[in-house]
């Protein structure tokens, strides 16, 4: 067997020879982008090294990317879906293009030296075409006239060979490559992706962005081009092992085999319930690991959601007490050699999922009470009316499920015992009005970010820097950045702070930041080692998720003074002529530990 580590190693090897600047994985939680609670992938991290910033490492990049996608959550028990995953990820910035790539991929598969996957199993896809962009010749020639036969060249549509993030955005047509897994026989000649999928598992691709797609919808040709290729690492990790599903790999055996000790459990028995436990829990200490805990809105509610479903599974096989924190262990164990952070903080991420788990214990107690009195009340109408209630309503059923977040399934399983039903269509029905408030809220909340530019979140984006340094000073030497979400119209900014901050706080904190800004101050840029602006105290949390070489941006007045010494990725406004004046709206909880000041810039 071949572990999941030798691979990752032997990735960033191959790129690190082909004169690749290795990069640390950004956190699970984007940077000053409020388009997305998580990074899906390691486009959100490096949008502004595509638009308008040179990466301070170099124009080709690699490295093992921790991505969360939770969109998909319901399929996590089968052969390949995850919530928390690897993504092995190359970057040509304006370097490099579609020969190279390919070449580069095709040699890191097959090479004996590297991954040595039999060629005669390979098959990819490119792009066919649609009314805005051409059929992608050069790609299908190039793996033709090297290696491919040409019955293993699918095109497929845009639906399917085509990538771009949002609606306006770099983009451009991508080649899936493809491995016959499973089946110990070579593939027949006349199979391939498009008419043979079911035995093809996707374990790389290769997008080439290569236009600009315009407000209208049009494309227009880049004056240059990106290459951005990922690899998941569990899925090659099972490919190269010959086993059907992610599960059955190294990454989850030890897992696995913890909580099926854990709950006395037999896992073939039981595997459904098992996989989403062992899942939900990498992905809850990963979140942890980098800054997000438990609560009950964006990236914390997620988290406070997974480790109850996980609770959950473990209540379906019968199971009452506290075990996830225990779980915890051997996952830090598994993936601290990839995030050292992660050994780092093991003692408060073990103790914020067991402090969760408690805490649900708890509500579950108090959710079987109030079902408990349902049935009560259930005793007494047909005492008084002699009509038996055979079902529970769509009403009572969804008050168990938003007051304690107490999911329909548990409650239909407890019902089936009591020989009820429950009015499952209504509260779908319910559900689904309540997911669409909750989307159009979080549409219209993530509706902008940093991505655009502009001249508001730019002045926004700065001005976050004065107000970090001010709290600082006024507060506590150490608070740092949680998280931050800016549109054109307002900040949010959360930091470490256990205690609501005083109005004479604030009022001293919005003074000094106006007066910063009345001074007309300059931002510079400085490039310098990690380990010096470390040494330096140049501010920033998560010191593992950057490169040896940082930006350091600098807000300072006439060289005389200055206010705030900060790494970020830009983009900031030039001075402070025309920021206009700061003003804190409001400051409330966040999390537990965590504040949360939203501001305005008015002209």
């Amino acid at each position: 067997m071949i572990k999941s580590n030798e691979i990752r190693q032997k990735f960033l090897d191959f790129f690190k020879s082909k004169n690749h600047a290795i990069i640390p994985s950004a956190s699970v939680v984007p940077e000053n982008d409020p388009t997305v609670l998580f990074n899906t992938a390691w486009m959100q991290p490096l949008v502004p090294y595509l638009l308008w910033e040179k990466h301070p490492s170099w124009t080709r990049l690699a490295d093992s990317q921790k991505c969360v996608r939770t969109w998909d959550i319901e399929d996590v028990w089968d052969d390949s879906h995850l919530t928390f995953f690897e993504m092995l990820w190359n970057w040509s910035l304006w370097d490099y293009f579609k020969k190279e790539s390919i070449a580069y991929s095709w040699e890191f598969l097959t090479s004996e030296k590297w991954l040595n996957l039999d060629p005669r199993k390979i098959a990819v896809t490119v792009f066919e075409w649609d009314e805005n962009a051409p059929r992608d010749e050069e790609s299908a020639k190039i793996w033709q006239g090297n290696w491919m036969p040409e019955d293993r060249i699918s095109f497929l549509p845009a639906s399917e060979n085509w990538w771009a993030a949002w609606d306006t955005w770099p983009c451009g047509p991508d080649s899936e490559i493809f491995y016959r897994v499973w089946k110990s026989e070579f593939p027949p000649e006349w199979s391939n992706v498009k008419n043979d999928e079911e035995n093809w598992m996707e374990i790389w691709n290769n997008v080439f962005m290569e236009f600009n797609k315009l407000p209208d919808w049009t494309l227009e040709k880049l004056p240059a081009q990106n290459v951005d290729t990922w690899m998941w690492l569990e899925r090659i990790t099972a490919t190269l092992n010959w086993v059907k599903t992610v599960y059955d790999t190294d990454i989850f055996q030890e897992i696995i085999e913890k909580i099926c000790a854990e709950l006395w459990v037999n896992y073939e028995e039981n595997k459904k319930w098992v996989r989403i436990i062992a899942d939900h829990s990498r992905t809850a200490c990963v979140m942890i690991s980098d800054g997000v805990l438990p609560w009950n809105v964006d990236q914390w509610y997620v988290l406070r959601r997974l480790i109850r479903i996980a609770i959950r599974q473990a209540y379906k096989m019968n199971f009452k007490w506290q075990f996830l924190h225990k779980v915890a262990e051997v996952v830090i164990e598994k993936l601290w050699s990839a995030y050292s952070h992660m050994i780092e903080k093991k003692s408060e991420i073990i103790s914020e999922i067991l402090r969760e788990e408690k805490q649900f214990w708890e509500t579950l107690e108090k959710w079987l009470k109030e079902f408990d009195k349902l049935m009560k009340w259930f005793q007494m109408a047909f005492e008084k009316t002699w009509r038996k209630i055979e079902e529970i309503s769509w009403k009572q059923a969804f008050k168990l499920y938003d007051t304690y977040w107490f999911p329909l399934e548990m409650t239909i399983e407890i019902a089936n015992e009591k020989w009820l039903k429950v009015d499952e269509k209504w509260f779908f029905e319910a559900e689904k009005k309540h997911q669409e408030l909750s989307k159009a809220g979080a549409e219209k909340k993530f509706k902008w970010g940093l991505a655009d530019a502009g001249e508001e979140t730019t002045a926004l984006h700065t001005a976050t820097h004065l107000l970090l340094a001010w709290l600082n000073k006024i507060l506590w030497w150490w608070i740092s950045q949680k998280w931050s979400n800016i549109t054109p119209e307002r900040l949010r900014f959360d930091f470490n702070f256990d205690r609501k901050v005083e109005k004479d706080e604030l009022n001293k904190v919005e003074e000094w930041v106006n007066n910063a800004i009345k001074s007309w101050f300059d931002v510079e840029v400085q490039e310098m080692e990690k380990e010096k602006a470390k040494a330096e105290w140049v501010e920033w949390s998560f010191w593992e998720k950057y490169p040896e070489i940082v930006k350091v941006y600098l807000i300072k007045w006439r060289n005389w003074e200055i206010y705030s010494r900060e790494l970020c990725g830009g983009p900031h406004v030039e001075n402070s002529e025309k920021m206009g004046i700061f003003k804190i709206k409001k400051e409330e909880s966040s999390s537990r530990g965590v504040r949360r000041i939203k501001a305005v810039l008015v002209k």
